[in-house]
């Protein structure tokens, strides 16, 4: 029972929209301030610190004070898997748009867009799916890096080899994408890969929210390291 109490408090840490919004905010991987959170959340800076004091205590959130700025942001990748795979199981994916504006951001997060640190909709599929085909992961065995793969990824990617070392946090882990229900690669690889796109601006941010897009360098980067095309 003590385990059942523990769960069913972990659970209501989430079962409030205005909580809820702020986790789905911080997806992006960065750091937000409570004023931040707040006015995307829509509610009083008062009311959105009382969420925050809940989320930080529950172990969703880690704070970092920078003078006088409160910082927040999901506690570690374990957190935002947590929450992409209970968000893949809503149905049917992002809701209706109301109004042009919306629909044009709708259909930006689906065509690409960051899963905390790694790339997620359509883009983070047809790496994924690319990356599979050249030999890079093992779908078959599990979602697994080849031996080919972490050559491929330290010579033609230029990732350095003690940063692919896995610890605690896999090296590469099936993240199912909540608007293309197909699984697009997280974990330790997936964030190296997405890192060395936005380093290289093969794919940049889309105002300051989560959506990205590739740009005219990393369609042809793209097309030369995994013979992706159409991408936009």
């Amino acid at each position: 029972m003590s385990d059942a109490s523990e769960l069913a408090a972990f659970a209501a840490l989430l079962a409030d929209r205005t909580r809820a919004a702020m986790c789905l905010a911080l997806f992006d991987g960065r750091a937000w301030t409570a004023g931040e959170l707040a006015a995307h959340a829509g509610v009083a800076r008062s009311t959105a610190t009382g969420h925050l004091d809940r989320l930080i205590g529950g172990g969703l959130l880690v704070e970092a004070r920078q003078g006088r700025h409160r910082y927040v942001r999901l506690a570690d990748p374990g957190v935002a898997g947590l929450l992409e795979d209970i968000t893949a199981r809503l149905e049917p994916g992002l809701p209706p748009a109301r109004g042009l504006r919306a629909a044009t951001a709708d259909a930006a997060l689906r065509r690409g867009r960051t899963c905390y640190d790694h790339l997620a909709g359509r883009l983070g599929v047809a790496v994924t799916d690319a990356l599979t085909a050249a030999g890079v992961l093992d779908q078959a065995a599990g979602f697994a890096v080849t031996d080919d793969g972490l050559t491929w990824l330290t010579d033609r990617l230029g990732v350095a080899p003690d940063r692919l070392r896995a610890g605690r946090r896999p090296l590469a882990r099936a993240c199912l994408d909540w608007t293309e229900r197909r699984s697009h690669l997280g974990g330790l690889a997936g964030a190296r890969v997405c890192e060395t796109f936005l380093d290289r601006r093969w794919v940049t941010r889309i105002g300051s929210g989560r959506a990205v897009r590739v740009t005219p360098a990393g369609q042809a980067a793209l097309h030369e390291l995994l013979g992706l095309t159409g991408l936009d």
